[in-house]
């Protein structure tokens, strides 16, 4: 069983939801769905091992200072597969 990795919500308004996630070395979010369309900006360098519902797997590396974006409905795990602390902001669209 992998820890879990530690959610701060920083903004909840009528516009976003701003939540800090930290990680440390295999980390994991657990598996959930994203019900907003969101933004994710990496703090450090994201060393990520996405689990997906069909059983796939896939290794990324988000470097520090970048973002990218996904629509609502994207359903994963996300776990830390680096050596160091892995951070990143998520910022929901409601």
């Amino acid at each position: 069983m992998r820890p879990a990795c530690t959610a701060t919500q920083l903004v909840d308004d009528d516009r976003v939801r701003v939540t800090r996630f930290d990680f440390v070395p295999g980390a994991e979010t657990g598996w959930h769905r994203h019900g907003m369309d969101y933004v994710i900006t990496a703090v450090t360098d994201c060393h990520m091992l996405l689990q997906d519902p069909d059983g796939g797997e896939r290794r990324v590396l988000v470097p520090a200072g970048t973002a990218y974006r996904r629509s609502e409905g994207v359903e994963h795990n996300v776990i830390n597969d680096g050596a160091g602390v892995m951070t990143f902001i998520e910022v929901e669209l409601k």
